[in-house]
């Protein structure tokens, strides 16, 4: 005899239920009792702290710190060149859970421009370091120091990709085999800009705990935001104010801006925190670096709507997406900073940026009347696009 519809429904969800309590029963046993049955013998503690931010005002060193292992971390003592000083420390019992973040202040009489090692000392005798390159006083929000980010801001990212647009009206009179050789430069510049941004990205991902798994997140978020950008920028998907939909070139400026936006976001966010660490030459040479180097992205972002009829406005709108965001990644890299967000800023703008570089790749105006992508003006183009990056990049002093 058949069983009844209903029946049959919660077998079904007897059947979906019955693995998952099991599972959490084998979950369970494993915490409780695991230590006492899958041990050979006692083991001590593992211990993982991660500095991760640190603040210089007169006579005080504080640090952002969070536990990374899998078991609680207390602090016992802090050295500083060498030396053991007094500190207090949120929580005020020193002892940190797994991914608790505290803050340990030291009261040490740090010398302006001097380098400093400090040294974190667990109950357990685990040392955890830090090094201050150049001791400078941490910038205290006014209306002083919001104004140097802003403007230091507007310099190396708005400036320099304004410049860059100034390039439109020249694009518009070029032959096809001209335009198929700026549309390459563009994939060049761009897929540059791409490995800089994993590369930067990577370089967060060690700051971070390990549990928080640094590197594998970069790439995952960068996978999901290049499939997701896919699906949304095919031709005929956005429209525009009037209600009428955007050309394809017009989207795919607009997507390289959004990409090119994100990246300076996180450019932003490293030049505003190492200055605070005295890692930037802050002067001439760097504003003329970045100048150079990002001048280029204004070029990348006009080169695949050239052909198309632009305003000022349509102008001064891809400049904005693209430069503005360096404004407020300089204001968040000068007075706070994750390394969390930084590394999903940074994969955002790698999965933008990758996605922008396959949306030229199978367009029509990169290829040849029977599809052909590997045209000399092209491999010229793309080559000459990674040398002009390598080149201005070697003038950014960071």
């Amino acid at each position: 005899m058949n069983a009844s519809p209903s029946a049959a429904g919660r077998i079904r969800i007897v059947y979906a239920v019955l693995p998952l309590l099991l599972l959490g029963l084998l979950v369970f046993g494993i915490i409780r009792y695991g230590s006492d049955v899958l041990l050979l013998t006692e083991v001590p503690p593992v211990e993982e702290l991660s500095i991760q931010w640190i603040t210089l005002q007169p006579g005080e060193i504080k640090l952002d710190v969070i536990n990374g292992g899998p078991d609680p971390v207390t602090v016992a003592q802090v050295m500083v060149d060498e030396a053991y000083w007094r500190f207090t420390m949120e929580p005020a019992d020193g002892t940190l859970d797994r991914l608790e973040r505290g803050e340990i202040t030291i009261y040490y009489p740090w010398v302006e421009g001097e380098t400093h090692a400090v040294r974190i000392i667990s109950r357990n005798g685990v040392t955890f370091d830090a090094e201050i390159p150049v001791a400078v006083s941490s910038p205290t929000p006014n209306w002083g120091s919001f104004g140097f980010f802003a403007m230091l801001g507007v310099l190396i990212g708005v400036v320099p990709v304004g410049l860059g647009l100034m390039w439109y009206p020249l694009l518009g009179n070029l032959s096809t085999r001209w335009m198929r050789f700026f549309l390459s430069l563009t994939m060049g510049l761009l897929v540059f800009l791409g490995l800089d941004t994993i590369e930067e990205g990577l370089e967060v991902a060690e700051a971070l705990p390990g549990a928080l798994q640094g590197t594998t997140l970069l790439f995952v978020v960068a996978l999901v935001v290049f499939l997701v950008l896919t699906a949304l920028s095919r031709p005929g998907r956005v429209k525009g104010d009037s209600g009428s939909r955007l050309s394809p070139e017009l989207l795919l400026a607009l997507m390289i801006a959004l990409g090119i936006g994100l990246h300076n976001l996180g450019e932003g966010l490293a030049v505003g925190s190492a200055y605070v660490l005295g890692k930037v030459a802050v002067g001439a040479s760097l504003v003329v670096g970045f100048t150079l180097h990002n001048i280029t992205e204004g070029l990348a972002i006009v080169a695949p709507a050239a052909k198309k009829r632009l305003t000022i406005w349509h102008l001064i709108g891809l400049g904005a997406l693209a430069g503005v965001p360096t404004i407020a990644g300089t204001l968040i890299g000068g007075f706070t900073y994750s390394a969390f967000w930084a590394l999903i800023f940074f994969a955002v703008a790698a999965g933008a940026i990758f996605q922008v570089v396959y949306a030229i790749a199978f367009s029509p105006s990169v290829r040849s009347s029977d599809g052909e992508l590997a045209l000399s003006e092209n491999l010229l183009g793309f080559f000459c696009g990674l040398g002009i990056m390598y080149l201005t990049g070697l003038l950014v002093a960071v």
